[in-house]
């Protein structure tokens, strides 16, 4: 067991992101998404340590945009579909966090490795 010299912020949707995930394609009844399916689908951020609210606060008012942007592309890659208006109260309204001081890796046996991730596949999106 190793203790990271990071903390966790852990994100959620909300009802309002969900109910954007489904007008992306109407469905009939059953078909659409609930909370509870999306919720299974949070994402944990390993982000510089904290140690006050007042900090995380900070921190995550500065980076909320990428933070924002990348929940969306997780579900829709085109972003003529997002929401007009990315902004803290967007964010506000689709994404609840929590936060966890301490990291800690579990994993005895393989090392922790890092990865740049290349935006540009990220992004990739069919430009009509």
């Amino acid at each position: 067991m190793k203790l990271l010299n990071r903390s966790a912020l852990s994100i959620r949707p909300t009802q309002h992101f969900v109910d954007w995930v489904n007008d992306l394609e109407p469905t009939q009844g059953d078909d659409d998404l609930s909370l509870g399916d999306v919720e299974r689908e949070s994402t944990v951020y390993l982000i510089p340590e904290m140690d006050t609210p007042e900090a995380l606060e900070g921190f995550v008012r500065e980076r909320y945009l990428e933070i924002l942007e990348t929940e969306l592309r997780a579900w829709e890659e085109d972003e003529r579909q997002w929401p007009e208006t990315l902004d803290w109260a967007l964010f506000q309204r689709f994404l609840c966090f929590e936060y966890s001081y301490l990291a800690v890796d579990l994993d005895d046996e393989a090392p922790l490795e890092v990865a740049e991730v290349d935006d540009n596949l990220l992004l990739e999106t069919d430009q009509d």
